[in-house]
């Protein structure tokens, strides 16, 4: 099983560089290459994978009016959401209080860490971000590896070829299609890396950080980790009401996925292959173009979490107790920062930073409090955050009518096994290929001719009928 399987050898890899980074620190913290490797290479297959999935899935759709409507219904989602979370997360850091009793001087922090971890950057405005989205360079849309950008120009180049339509540009698909296969191909070869990936970024955490953090933000990490598992469950229950699929069984269907993603602490480094496992479960190919990657941008629920919990210990920490009105404040400000979050460096601080700027009650500087257990949320908010946009991507695709449900149902209850879109591609090739074989067989070989009875004399061989 350790040969075949991704899951296990992640899982030994996650555990193993768990120990070398307890029991030798500086060997784990130069392990930090290995995980750095394979996320640089997965993501630079991101930006063509979703160019060609939203393009084929647009064209294959034939409906341009439809895409617009699903990607109303997504912002939807998303914003909904993205609420609960911040809600919840506010509920539990009132009734939890995290930060209490920790009386902390805020002139004691050293608020210098927190532009060390930020660059000196902010978050966008709405306006910037818009513009942002928006690409002015189609080279340099993919070359930034911006995946709003890059949407944009497959929703545009989608539009062109409905508008031109097969018989003017009969190549332009067949060519994206066998792009897509190749990049589905390159990213099967990057996943045999995956493990020494997991035991590069484990070993580099345990080393650097190591487990003193536990002790000393313990109560944070348990609110933090235990809202997400409450949140999950609410998103359990909500895609059982509205598609009749169990978020259990999509998390047992995803768990290569998931394990490599908390053990690299990123999400896009499993986008490609979920991408591969919700169009096998019954997803259109235009939904899960569409919202999945918008999701990374949109639907940051995990996020969402861990900033509304992180705002409220930071005002008990240092003793400011916020008025019913000031929490409301902190929900509309960060409903709008976290949609800019991002890929921007040290985004949750700035959106913090930010957060405690407009209450102004909070000082800017106690914004470093969490820097020593802001590396510990990661596996909190990359899992919320992926599975809150693979749920989106079901619960759209089924409001919009494209989810395939009883092959959705047959995919997460294991009756029909996951393959991976390339072995999928040949296998599907070899059986045409057989069957024309077949056929051309059966074409030239002889009719068989008849066993004539006792008595009777064979018919004679004939070219045409009716000539001897």
């Amino acid at each position: 099983m350790l040969r075949t399987s991704l899951f296990a050898q992640v899982g030994v890899a996650l555990l193993a560089g768990v120990l070398v980074g307890r029991l030798w620190p500086d060997a784990g913290t130069a392990a930090q290459p290995l995980g750095d490797g394979f996320v640089r290479l997965i993501k630079a297959m991101i930006a063509p994978l979703v160019f060609c999935v939203v393009v084929a899935g647009i064209t294959k759709a034939g409906d341009l009016k439809s895409f617009g409507r699903m990607g109303l219904k997504a912002l939807i989602w998303f914003e909904i959401a993205t609420t609960v979370a911040l809600v919840v997360g506010l509920l539990a850091g009132n009734l939890a209080g995290p930060g209490k009793g920790m009386n902390v001087d805020p002139a004691s922090l050293d608020a210098s860490a927190v532009d060390e971890k930020t660059g000196g950057g902010e978050l966008p405005s709405t306006s910037e971000f818009i513009l942002h989205s928006l690409p002015d360079s189609a080279v340099g849309a993919f070359a930034e590896n911006s995946l709003l950008q890059v949407l944009v120009l497959a929703c545009l180049a989608g539009a062109a070829l409905l508008h031109l339509g097969h018989t003017k540009v009969p190549a332009i698909l067949p060519a994206i299609e066998q792009a897509q296969e190749v990049v589905f191909a390159i990213v099967g070869f990057i996943m045999k890396l995956a493990p020494l990936a997991v035991f590069g970024a484990t070993a580099h955490l345990v080393g650097e950080y190591g487990l003193g953090a536990l002790s000393t933000y313990g109560k944070l990490i348990a609110v933090c980790y235990g809202v997400a598992l409450v949140f999950l469950v609410l998103l359990g229950l909500a895609l059982k009401a509205l598609t009749g699929l169990s978020l259990w069984k999509f998390i047992r269907y995803t768990r290569e996925e998931m394990l490599l993603a908390l053990g690299t602490a990123s999400s896009e480094t499993v986008m490609p292959r979920m991408m591969q496992k919700l169009r096998q479960a019954g997803c259109r190919d235009d939904a899960v173009g569409l919202v999945l990657p918008t999701g990374y941008s949109f639907n940051l629920d995990g996020a969402s979490i861990y900033l509304s919990i992180g705002t409220l210990f930071i005002a008990q920490a240092v003793g400011v107790d916020l008025t019913l009105g000031q929490q409301v404040t902190v929900v509309l400000v960060l409903m709008l920062t976290s949609k800019g979050m991002a890929g921007v460096p040290g985004s949750a601080f700035l959106a913090l930073s930010a957060t405690a700027s407009a209450l102004g009650v909070i000082p800017a500087g106690a914004v470093a409090l969490l820097l020593g257990v802001d590396r510990i949320m990661d596996a909190m908010r990359v899992a919320t955050n992926l599975l809150g946009n693979c749920v989106a991507v079901f619960v759209v695709s089924r409001w919009e009518g494209a989810l395939d449900l009883p092959r959705a149902r047959k995919v997460l209850s294991g009756e029909i096994a996951f393959v991976p879109e390339q072995a999928e591609r040949a296998e599907e090739a070899e059986r045409v290929e057989q069957g024309e074989q077949g056929a051309q067989s059966a074409l030239v070989q002889p009719r068989a001719q008849p066993v004539p009875e006792a008595g009777q004399e064979k018919e004679p061989d004939v070219l045409y009928r009716g000539t001897p």
